[in-house]
């Protein structure tokens, strides 16, 4: 879909990306790049944070100072997140990059809140990462009023989970893969 990049209210199309320096993230990055320049949208990219312990905890002990530490901290991690999707690089679309505090997946349905955004999200994170947090992608696919575009892991990451799973087996001294002997022992 190529155009001018508006919409019939006369606001301009917005590809919002949610940014947390992953992996995925990046790929996503990249996507909604491609998007952005297909649509003549603005790249939006964000990325959500949250005070340490989440607002309840930083409500019960409140401390201005470490909030400021963890917004800059935020603020950085995009900036870099950005240096290393574009090399530094002007991605040629007009790019309007946000850090918002609140959860990921409430903050991003906030921002991308248009009917004509496209959302764009990184899958990133093993089985037990995705099993222990909420995973963003399916709460805003669940919950947008906008489309959802849910980037794929890049092969990278595939490979990393690989030699991560490798380690792990020979830290533990367990064998490489499905052993059939092991299994007709069982029996």
């Amino acid at each position: 879909m190529h155009g001018d990049g508006r919409h019939g209210d006369g606001t301009a199309s917005r590809v919002v990306v949610g940014v947390s320096g992953s992996l995925g993230s990046l790929a996503a990055l990249h996507r909604g790049l491609a998007e952005a320049r297909d649509r003549g949208a603005e790249l939006v990219p964000v990325l959500a944070w949250e005070p340490p312990g989440g607002e309840l905890g930083y409500r019960r002990s409140p401390c201005p100072p470490l909030l400021a530490a963890v917004r800059e901290a935020a603020e950085q991690r995009l900036r870099d997140a950005l240096d290393a999707a574009f090399g530094g690089a002007d991605p040629g679309v007009p790019l309007h990059p946000v850090v918002v505090r609140g959860e990921t997946g409430p903050a991003l349905l906030h921002i991308a809140d248009r009917p004509g955004d496209l959302l764009v999200l990184g899958r990133s994170g093993g089985p037990l990462r995705r099993r222990l947090r909420r995973a963003v992608p399916d709460y805003c696919a669940r919950r947008a009023g906008c489309a959802v575009l849910t980037v794929p892991a890049p092969e990278l990451l595939h490979e990393l989970h690989r030699l991560e799973s490798a380690q792990r087996r020979a830290r533990w001294h367990l064998p490489a893969g499905a052993v059939p002997e092991l299994l007709a022992a069982k029996r």
